[in-house]
C-alpha cells in the first residue's frame, strides 16, 4: 500500500520536472540568472536597486517593440518595420502637439492611429497578396523611413508634460522607477494573459504551426494575420510615445536598429522563428539578457562596439539552438 502510494506520489513530481525541463523559456532564464551573476562578480555597481531600474529604462522601447514582433513571429513572418514606423509615429505625435498646437492626447493617438495603420498595410499585403512578410516589411520599412525624413530632418522639442510623463520617475524604497516601465510590464502582463487564456491567443498559434491545417478547422487565417499585424503596429505606436517620453524629444533618428534589437530579445527568449512556438514570458527575459548584457558590459567599460558583438554571438547561438531542436523535433 505504501510503495503504490509513493509510486503515485512521485509520478506526479516526474511529470513536473520533466514540463519544467521542458519549458522553452527554461534556457533564456538561465542564461539570464549566468549574465546577472557574472556582472554582480564583476562590478559591484551591478547589484544596486538604481540599476536594476536603469535597465528597465533603458529596455522599456525595445521591449514594447517586442511585444509586437513576439506575435508577428509566432505566426512564421518578422517585421522589419517596426524601428521606422516607431520613428515617424513618434515626430509625428511631437510635431502635433509642439507645433500645431494640437491636443497632446489627441496627438498621441493621431500617433497610435499611424503606427496601426501600417500595420493593417503590412498584414493585408501578407494576406492580400502573398507576399513574404520579410520582402512586405522591407518595404514599409523604407516607406516610414522616407516618410520621416520628408516630414522633417531635425529633432522636434519643447514638448508638453503629457507627452513626457511616461518618462518620469516615482521612489519605491529609494529607488527611482520610470513610469513607462511600469506600463511596459503591464502591456506584457496583458499579452500573456491573452496569449494564454483566449481563444484569438491561441487561434493565432494555430496559424504559425500550420497555416492549412488552422484554415481547415475553419480559421479565417487572413482575418487573424492582419489583426496580429494590426496589433504589432499598435504596440509600435505605443514605444513611439515611450521613446519620446523618455528622450523628451520627437527624434526622426530613432529606430535604426530597434528592428534588428527587437527580432533578438525574440529569439533570445525562446520563440521560434518557425512559428507556433514561444512565449510573451519568454520575450521579457530575452529583453532582459539583451539590457543585462549592454549594462554590464557599459559598466566593465567595454566599448559599443563590442556590446553589439557580443550580441550578435548570442542571437546565432539562440537561432542555432532554435535550427537543431526544430530538426530533432
Amino acid at each position: 500500500m505504501g510503495t503504490a502510494q509513493s509510486t503515485t506520489t512521485a509520478t506526479p513530481r516526474r511529470q513536473l520536472r520533466g514540463s519544467i525541463l521542458r519549458s522553452p523559456i527554461l534556457g533564456p532564464v538561465a542564461a539570464l540568472v549566468l549574465a546577472s551573476t557574472f556582472f554582480a562578480l564583476a562590478t559591484p555597481r551591478f547589484l544596486s536597486g538604481e540599476n536594476f531600474s536603469l535597465i528597465l529604462q533603458q529596455v522599456m522601447v525595445v521591449g514594447v517593440l517586442a511585444i509586437g514582433q513576439t506575435l508577428v513571429i509566432i505566426t512564421t513572418g518578422i517585421d522589419l518595420s517596426n524601428g521606422m514606423v516607431m520613428a515617424l509615429s513618434g515626430v509625428l505625435l511631437a510635431s502635433f502637439a509642439a507645433d500645431k498646437g494640437l491636443n497632446p492626447w489627441l496627438a498621441m493617438l493621431l500617433g497610435l492611429v499611424v503606427a496601426a495603420g501600417f500595420g493593417l498595410l503590412n498584414g493585408s499585403l501578407v494576406t492580400g497578396i502573398g507576399l513574404p512578410a520579410f520582402i512586405v516589411t522591407l518595404g514599409t520599412m523604407n516607406i516610414a523611413y522616407a516618410l520621416t525624413r520628408i516630414y522633417t530632418t531635425s529633432t522636434i522639442s519643447d514638448l508638453p508634460p503629457e507627452l513626457t510623463f511616461l518618462g518620469d520617475t516615482f521612489s519605491v524604497g529609494g529607488t527611482q522607477i520610470a513610469t513607462g516601465t511600469i506600463l511596459m510590464l503591464a502591456l506584457y502582463l496583458l499579452t500573456w494573459f491573452m496569449m494564454r487564456y483566449t481563444a484569438s491567443g491561441r487561434t493565432v498559434y494555430a496559424v504559425g504551426d500550420n497555416i492549412e491545417a488552422a484554415r481547415l478547422a475553419g480559421i479565417n487565417t487572413s482575418r487573424v494575420l492582419r489583426g496580429v499585424y494590426t496589433i504589432a503596429g499598435l504596440s509600435y505606436g505605443v514605444a513611439a510615445i515611450l521613446q519620446v517620453a523618455r528622450t523628451g524629444v520627437g527624434d526622426p533618428q530613432a529606430g535604426q536598429t530597434s528592428n534588428l534589437d527587437s527580432i533578438t530579445a525574440v529569439v533570445l527568449g525562446g520563440t521560434s522563428l518557425f512559428g507556433g512556438r514561444g512565449s510573451i514570458v519568454g520575450t521579457l527575459i530575452g529583453v532582459l539578457i539583451v539590457g543585462v548584457f549592454r549594462n554590464g558590459l557599459q559598466l566593465l567599460g567595454v566599448e559599443s562596439t563590442y556590446q553589439v558583438l557580443i550580441t550578435g554571438i548570442l542571437v546565432i547561438a539562440a537561432v542555432s539552438v532554435d535550427q537543431l531542436t526544430h530538426r530533432r523535433k
